[in-house]
């Protein structure tokens, strides 16, 4: 089933999309190239064929997937394993850590994975926050960003604010580019349930806070509220 569906994604890659999808990240990536449309359609069709299988066969066939480094199966693998979430148990974070650890290699990796899989995880077991924070001091940049970056949903219904905050603490002089871009972009998310609260946060923080992450952080911000994180 893997072979065909390997197959079916030779057939419908496309050099115009694989030139493009290059074009969004720094570093190298492997691709067929193709629009994200037809590879949830893809998805769909072969998650038909696996729906029927225990979670652990389905999630064995999405590290399977995984293993290849492809970002279209990565994509896959990702949409399959959160069709599985009703499912989800608090053993199962230990394979979602390792998978950020193994496979996570480009931005849009990680915020696949996290932004939906890890995140609905989080929401039904948020005793695993605990866990998510020992992330951000980790040397690998995409557990930092995923820290981050995995309480994006959450943050934009006005939910878990503090650990926001004190993952944002924890990052908050963070080196990486991509790392600062995804605490930045939690805290903005953050600010459209609680703009006041991450107003002063970024205030208080704005003397160290990265001008990347303080951009991203205030970006749906009020232009006076804007101008006024922006002052030297």
């Amino acid at each position: 089933m893997i072979t065909q569906l390997r197959a079916e994604l030779e057939q419908n890659s496309d050099e115009e999309a694989k030139a493009s999808s290059n074009r969004f990240f720094k570093e190298p990536i492997k691709c067929y190239g193709m629009k994200t449309p037809v590879a949830r359609k893809i998805a769909k069709a072969y998650y038909k064929q696996v729906s029927n299988q225990s979670k652990q066969e389905i999630f064995a066939l999405c590290e399977e997937l995984l293993s290849s480094d492809y970002m279209e199966e990565a994509f896959i693998a990702f949409e399959w394993s959160y069709n599985l979430r009703k499912q989800y148990e608090p053993e199962d974070f230990v394979m979602f850590e390792r998978w950020v650890g193994e496979y996570v290699n480009n931005w849009a990796k990680c915020d696949t994975l996290c932004n939906h899989s890890i995140g609905t995880f989080i929401d039904m077991y948020p005793q695993f926050i605990d866990p998510l924070k020992k992330w951000t001091a980790s040397e690998n940049r995409w557990y930092r960003r995923a820290a981050a970056v995995t309480l994006i949903l959450a943050a934009r219904r006005g939910e878990f604010l503090d650990d926001i905050f004190e993952i944002a603490d924890m990052l908050l002089i963070d080196e990486d580019d991509l790392v600062q871009k995804g605490y930045g972009w939690v805290l903005k998310e953050a600010s459209k349930q609680h703009q006041q609260e991450v107003f002063d946060y970024v205030v208080a923080k704005k003397d160290v806070m990265p001008r990347t992450a303080l951009r991203y952080a205030i970006e749906k911000m009020p232009k006076e509220l804007r101008a006024k994180a922006m002052e030297k």
